[in-house]
C-alpha cells in the first residue's frame, strides 16, 4: 500500500511500475515518486534538501526526505488497558506532550471522541512484525530524531551522524566539514543553560583523555558487546543511547525511566515502534554500567530484578565509612580521610552533590610558599623549581619508553640521577633556596603516592595517567563526605561490628563467617576491605587465593599519609595569604620533607580558624611512636616560624587532632600505590572475581582512578554491574 497517496495517479495498493521500500509495511508508488521528485520540486522539498545539506552529512535523497517529512507518526496509547499503536494521519505532529496523553480515538484537540469504544478496536497487524528480530533488518533508512534532548549537547556535530535529524537546525553551507563534526567552533565545555557545569557527559569534537564521557557518534567495546546487531549501522543505537544520557544529566534527580525517554523519541514511521521496543534495552544496560540512575538517587520502585537486591552489607567497624571519616569537634567539618574531589567533570561526587544540592567550594590555584622565618618565597623561583621538577619526571618518562631498559628502579632513585646528571651537562647548580623548594614538589609527590618515593615504581607511578581522568575543578567538600556515604547508606541491611574471618567458595554457594561465629550464605560475595588486611590474610579464603592474585596484591603498596587540623582562637594566617585555600611550607632541610608541607584553611567563609596539614614520605615513620601532644608541638613551631610577627604562644590551638590510620586496625593504610618492581596491571588482577562467587572492589581495585574515593565507589558500580550481568 503506498502510504504517500499525493499522485491522483497514485497505484494505492493496485499496480505500479516500481514500488519503493523505506520498510518492511511501507512503501510508496512510482507514481508519487514522479509527483515529487520529476513533476514538483515544491518549495517545501527545496526548504528540506537545502536545510539537510547545510546540516547533514548524508545525501539528502527522496526517500530520506519521505522517511523525514512524509511518513505518519505512530503513537501508542496510555490507557494501561490498551497501550495499542496508532497511525496518526499526515498532518499531525507528533510531539512529546501529545504522546504522553495520547489515547485512542483522541481528536486534534485532545477531545475524545462519543460513542465507540476506539481502544477495542484491532492494531494494525504491521505492529507485531517490527517486533521480530528480522525486521530491522529490511530498515533501509536508519531512524533519526526530531527535537531529540541531545541536541543542545552536540551542536558540534552533523546530527545524522549522533542520531538526529538535520532538517531540525540551521548551519550556513560554509561551516561543513568532512568528519562526523560540523566546521562550527562550539563553546569550549559546550555547556548547556541551566545544566551543572560540571556534566559533560559527550565528548566535543578533537576532544580526548575525559573520564566518563562517550563519543556520540562511536558506540564503545562494551556497547558493541552488548549489542551487536547495532555494530553494522549504530544510528538507531547512539539516537537512542544519546537521548538517554542527555535526559538523565537534564534531571538527575529522578529516575529516567524508558517511558519518560520514549516520549522524546520523534521520528516517523513503524521504527518509531522499534525504537520505543529497544529503549528498555538499552536503559537498562546504562544503568547496570552506572552511567545513569545513580548517586544518591531515591527510588520509589527498584530498579534491578528482586533477585539482584537481596544484600547483606558486614562491616567491621562501629561505623560505616572506612577510610572516609569526618571530624565536626571544631565546628566545621574536617575529613580525618577523603575531602577533597581531585576533578569535577563527569565525577560521581560532584553528581551526587547535585542531587542532594551540596555546594562544593573550588579550591584557588594559588599557593604561597613560606620559608621558615616566616619569609615568602618569590613566585618566579617557585615557579622555575617546579618547571625543573616536571622536567624532571619527563625525563623519567622518557626512560621507561626504552624498551631495552627492562629494570624497574625506585621513583626516588632515578629522581636524583636525573637531577644529578641535568646538573652535570647543564653545569647548572640550585641555589640553598631552590634546593629546598624542590625538596618541597617532592613532598607533595610522596603525598600524591602516599609512600617515600624510595618504594615506588620508577616505571608505574603514574600507571593510571595513560586512562582518561577527571578534570576540571578541584573542590573542598567543605560538609565532608559523611552526608554522601549516609545517604547512599538509607535503607541497607549493614550489619556494623561484624568483622569477616573467613570466605568459604568451595561449594555452589558462599559460606561467610566472622569472628564471633555467625555464619551467612550467598550466591555472590563481594569483598572490600583495605589492601593491607588482603596482604596480612585478615581473611582466610577456601580455596586460598591463587598465587597469581597474592602476587599482585603483594606487588602494590599500602601507602599512609597522616593528618592533623588546629583549632585557634583567631585566623592569624588571613592577612598574609590573603584569602587562599592553602600555603605552603619548604622544608628547612630534606630530612624535614613531609612533615606539614601544606596548611589547608578549613573554612573558606572565613569565620573558623581551623587548619589542617598532612604528614607524608619519611616524615610518616618519624611520628608514628610519638603522643598526639608531641606531633601539635612540632606542627606549633613550624607556624610560629611560618607566621613569626602574628604568633608568639607555644601552645595556641585550643583544639586539634591527629589520625592514626596507620594503626587503625582495619585499615593500616591511606591509599595504594605501585611498589618498585611492579605494575598497574596488578590493580586488574587484583579486581578480578573468582567462579563468578566472589568479587572484589576499593580503590586498590580501580586501575583508572586508583586512591580515590571516586575510585571506590566506582569499582562497586562495577562489580555491581558484572554481578548483575551474571
Amino acid at each position: 500500500v503506498c502510504f504517500a497517496s499525493t499522485s491522483e495517479r497514485c497505484a494505492k495498493n493496485g499496480y505500479t511500475s516500481r514500488w519503493y521500500h523505506l520498510s518492511c509495511g511501507e512503501h510508496f508508488c512510482n507514481e508519487c515518486f514522479d509527483h515529487y521528485y520529476r513533476r514538483l520540486l515544491s518549495k517545501t522539498q527545496l526548504r528540506h534538501k537545502l536545510n539537510w545539506f547545510s546540516n547533514g552529512k548524508s545525501e539528502p535523497s527522496l526517500k530520506a526526505f519521505m522517511a523525514d517529512q512524509q511518513l505518519p507518526y505512530w503513537i501508542q496509547c496510555t490507557n494501561p488497558d490498551c497501550r495499542k499503536w496508532r497511525q496518526l494521519t499526515k498532518e499531525i505532529q507528533l510531539t512529546a506532550s501529545l504522546a504522553a496523553s495520547y489515547r485512542c480515538g483522541m481528536k486534534f484537540n485532545n477531545v475524545k471522541t462519543e460513542g465507540a469504544d476506539h481502544c477495542s478496536q484491532p492494531e494494525d497487524l504491521r505492529v507485531a512484525e517490527v517486533t521480530e528480530s528480522w525486521w530491522q533488518s529490511m530498515l533501509i533508512l536508519p531512524p533519526l530524531f526530531k527535537d531529540s534532548p541531545a541536541s543542545p549537547f552536540l551542536a558540534a556535530y552533523y546530527p545524522d551522524c549522533v542520531g538526529m535529524s538535520p532538517s531540525g537546525s540551521s548551519v550556513s553551507p560554509n561551516e561543513l566539514r568532512g568528519d562526523h563534526c560540523r566546521a562550527v567552533q562550539p563553546q569550549s565545555k559546550c555547556l548547556v543553560p541551566g545544566l551543572c557545569p560540571y556534566f559533560q557527559p559527550f565528548y566535543q569534537p578533537n576532544e580526548c583523555g575525559k573520564a566518563l564521557c562517550v563519543r556520540p557518534d562511536m558506540m564503545e567495546l562494551d556497547e558493541l558487546y552488548e549489542f551487536p546487531e547495532f555494530s553494522r549501522d549504530p544510528t538507531m543505537y547512539l539516537a537512542l543511547r544519546n537521548l538517554i544520557l542527555a535526559s538523565w544529566h537534564k534531571n538527575c534527580k529522578e529516575v529516567l525511566t524508558a517511558e519518560k525517554c520514549a516520549l522524546h523519541v520523534i521520528v516517523r514511521g513503524l521504527v518509531r515502534i522499534r525504537c520505543v521496543q529497544e529503549m528498555d534495552r538499552v536503559l537498562h544496560f546504562m544503568t547496570r554500567k552506572g552511567l545513569i540512575n545513580t548517586g544518591v538517587l531515591s527510588v520509589s520502585r527498584p530498579l534491578l530484578p528482586e533477585r539482584q537486591r537481596c544484600v547483606m552489607v558486614l562491616e567491621a567497624r562501629e561505623r560505616i565509612g572506612g577510610r572516609v571519616w569526618d571530624n565536626t569537634s571544631m565546628g566545621v567539618t574536617v575529613g580525618q580521610g577523603a575531602q577533597i574531589v581531585n576533578g569535577c567533570v563527569n565525577n560521581p561526587i560532584a553528581l551526587m552533590c547535585e542531587q542532594m544540592g551540596i555546594k562544593m567550594h573550588k579550591l584557588g590555584e594559588r599557593c604561597d610558599l613560606f620559608q621558615e622565618g616566616g619569609q615568602a618565597t618569590d613566585p618566579s623561583i617557585d615557579k622555575r623549581m617546579d618547571f625543573h621538577f616536571n622536567a624532571i619526571l619527563d625525563v623519567v618518562s622518557e626512560w621507561r619508553k626504552d624498551k631495552s631498559q627492562s629494570q624497574d628502579q625506585p621513583l626516588g632513585e632515578k629522581v636524583q640521577e636525573v637531577k644529578k646528571n641535568f646538573l652535570q651537562e647543564s653545569g647548572m647548580q640550585f641555589s640553598d633556596l631552590e634546593e629546598k623548594v624542590l625538596q618541597f614538589h617532592l613532598s607533595n609527590l610522596e603525598f600524591a603516592c602516599g609512600s617515600p618515593l624510595g618504594q615506588v615504581s620508577a616505571r608505574s607511578w603514574d600507571h593510571n595517567e595513560f586512562f582518561a581522568q577527571f578534570s576540571g575543578d578541584h573542590t573542598l567538600l567543605t560538609k565532608g563526605y559523611s552526608l554522601l556515604l549516609y545517604k547512599l547508606a538509607e535503607g541497607l541491611d549493614i550489619r556494623t561490628k561484624c568483622p569477616v574471618q573467613s570466605i568459604d567458595y568451595s561449594g555452589d554457594h558462599v559460606k561467610v563467617t566472622s569472628t564471633n561465629g555467625s555464619q551467612w550464605t550467598a550466591q555472590k560475595v563481594l569483598v572490600s576491605v583495605p589492601l593491607t588486611l588482603l596482604q596480612k590474610n585478615f581473611i582466610q579464603f577456601n580455596p586460598p587465593l591463587s598465587e597469581r592474585k597474592m602476587k599482585a596484591i603483594h606487588s602494590l603498596g599500602a601507602g599512609i599519609i597522616e593528618k592533623v587540623a588546629l583549632q585557634f582562637p583567631f585566623r592569624f594566617w588571613d592577612g598574609k595569604i590573603q584569602g587562599a585555600d592553602y600555603f605552603g611550607h619548604i622544608p628547612p632541610s630534606p630530612d624535614h620533607r613531609g612533615m606539614f608541607g601544606v596548611f589547608y584553611d578549613m573554612d573558606p567563609q572565613g569565620k573558623r580558624a581551623v587548619l589542617m596539614s598532612i604528614i607524608s614520605g619519611d616524615a610518616v615513620a618519624a611520628v608514628r611512636e610519638m603522643e598526639d601532644k608531641t606531633i601539635i608541638d612540632i606542627c606549633m613551631k613550624v607556624l610560629r616560624e611560618l607566621f613569626k610577627e602574628q604568633v608568639q604562644q607555644k601552645r595556641l590551638a585550643t583544639e586539634f587532632f591527629v589520625t592514626h590510620w596507620s594503626r587503625d586496625v582495619w585499615s593500616q593504610m591511606s591509599y595504594s600505590y605501585v611498589k618498585t618492581g611492579g605494575s598497574g596491571e596488578a590493580y586488574d588482577i587484583l579486581a578480578e572475581d573468582i567462579q563468578g562467587k566472589v568479587f572484589f572492589a576499593g580503590e586498590a581495585t580501580n586501575r583508572h582512578f586508583p586512591q580515590t574515593v571516586t575510585g571506590a565507589y566506582l569499582s562497586g558500580v562495577r562489580e555491581a554491574s558484572k554481578m548483575a550481568a551474571m
